[in-house]
């Protein structure tokens, strides 16, 4: 019986060791200190200083394409939009009827968008493999931040200024007069006119109407939309024709394309996803190229725009990144508010490079046993912060940390466990800025 007693008391006390190891507790410290770079990273033979320079790598659009299995490391990132529609002096010509105007005006931006999120696969070149990847970017319409009763549409009833002209003596086709006379906050917003077809144009019998745009950086005109309908007569936006309204998101997301960066891609625009081809608008069944070689591009002029490459969306998301990009200013900032729900967790296990600049919204942990290494700039949301657990590691390499909201972001908490601590490198002259708890560099 003593030995049993023994037995169960020593049994006891290894189970209770245990647990106090099992449950030391978590030191969590603002680093305030780079720890020092290990000797294998500054031998010539070293995999961090063999890799390209850091700025070459921030400005390759390749690597801005949303990654299928990790779409939290691109954000959704939101363009402003406001929309004009140019009238005659009598306020004829287009939606005479202001509130069917701005009822077709949400539903081409709901299709818009609504074609945004599906992306269709490419037909060119014919048995690709190109993936068909989410575009993570949609407009929003804006109206004044202190008006209540703007809703960013706009009429405007001008002789001079409402029709647009695309050829001819009189083409008014790259004119901007309409932009300077009635764009509302260009500072912040982009700009969309959709404009009217000339009273001259439209009594000859030989005149085509066609659906023309034209983009120009940070704002865009687009026309015939209202003279193409099949049907006026509708009140709601459920009675809209499908193809009165599906027809006018390919133009408006073509010309929007245009102001995000993106060319037109049959005769070559630095993408090798988009293919050269002669540009048919659709199947000809004659025997020429047009029998097979028919794109279904968003940047080309065909029946079918619907589909965006990986470079593409690459392209647009490096430009939305670049802080000095003409659009940039016209996004909505949404990496100015902290939410935790948009936390970024890099899992135990997974070894994770960055290699393009990224405007979170949320913190980031790196895990036990996880590894991050971040090679552009990154925003931290204003209180946002770093998290390095236990055996977790964070590099820096040439990498910019800061706030682009002109605030201020906590820093970056390694956390502890006995002897096993988080590890944070810096290399090649990374930064930390705007943080509340700065680092001092002890080498690199």
């Amino acid at each position: 019986n003593m030995n049993k007693y023994l037995f169960f008391l020593m049994f006891g006390f290894v189970n209770l060791l245990f647990f106090f190891s099992c449950n030391r507790k978590i030191e969590k410290n603002f680093l305030t200190k780079s720890d020092p770079i290990p000797e294998e990273y500054n031998l010539p033979s070293s995999k961090i200083s063999a890799s390209p320079r850091t700025k070459n790598v921030c400005k390759d659009k390749m690597n801005y394409i949303p990654d299928p299995e990790h779409l939290e490391y691109t954000p959704i990132k939101t363009i402003r939009v406001n929309f004009h529609i140019m009238r005659d002096s009598k306020g004829q010509g287009q939606f005479p009827d202001e509130a069917q105007g701005r009822v077709y005006v949400k539903r081409i931006l709901a299709s818009t968008n609504q074609k945004l999120r599906q992306n269709a696969k490419m037909f060119l070149p014919k048995r690709n493999n190109t993936p068909v990847l989410p575009q993570r970017y949609n407009f929003e319409l804006t109206p004044l931040p202190d008006d209540p009763n703007d809703d960013g549409i706009y009429f405007h009833n001008d002789d001079d200024l409402y029709y647009m002209i695309s050829s001819g003596k009189h083409t008014n086709l790259y004119r901007q007069d309409v932009y300077k006379k009635y764009g509302v906050q260009k500072d912040s917003v982009l700009n969309i006119f959709m404009m009217g077809m000339h009273p001259d144009s439209l009594l000859s019998k030989t005149y085509n109407k066609s659906m023309i745009g034209i983009a120009f950086g940070k704002w865009t005109k687009v026309a015939s939309w209202w003279y193409l309908m099949k049907d006026k007569s509708w009140k709601t936006a459920e009675e809209i024709p499908f193809n009165d309204h599906w027809s006018s998101q390919r133009l408006l997301n073509h010309e929007l394309g245009h102001c995000l960066g993106l060319s037109h891609s049959w005769g070559g625009d630095s993408c090798d996803d988009t293919p050269r081809h002669p540009n048919c608008w659709n199947y000809t069944h004659n025997g020429s190229s047009c029998d097979s070689l028919i794109s279904n591009n968003i940047m080309d002029y065909n029946a079918h725009a619907g589909a965006w490459t990986p470079c593409q969306i690459g392209t647009v998301h490096k430009n939305l990144a670049n802080k000095s990009y003409r659009i940039r200013p016209l996004l909505k900032r949404t990496w100015c508010h902290l939410d935790k729900s948009k936390t970024i967790t890099i899992k135990k296990k997974e070894k994770i490079t960055w290699l393009g600049a990224k405007d979170l919204e949320g913190n980031i942990i790196v895990k036990d046993g996880a590894s991050l290494t971040i090679r552009c700039r990154v925003s931290i949301p204003p209180n946002g912060k770093i998290i390095v657990e236990p055996k977790g590691e964070l590099m820096l390499d040439g990498a910019i940390l800061e706030n682009d909201c002109g605030k201020t972001w906590e820093g970056i908490e390694v956390w502890s466990v006995g002897k096993n601590r988080g590890k944070v490198i810096l290399l090649n002259d990374a930064k930390i800025m705007n943080a509340v708890n700065p680092i001092e560099v002890t080498g690199g």
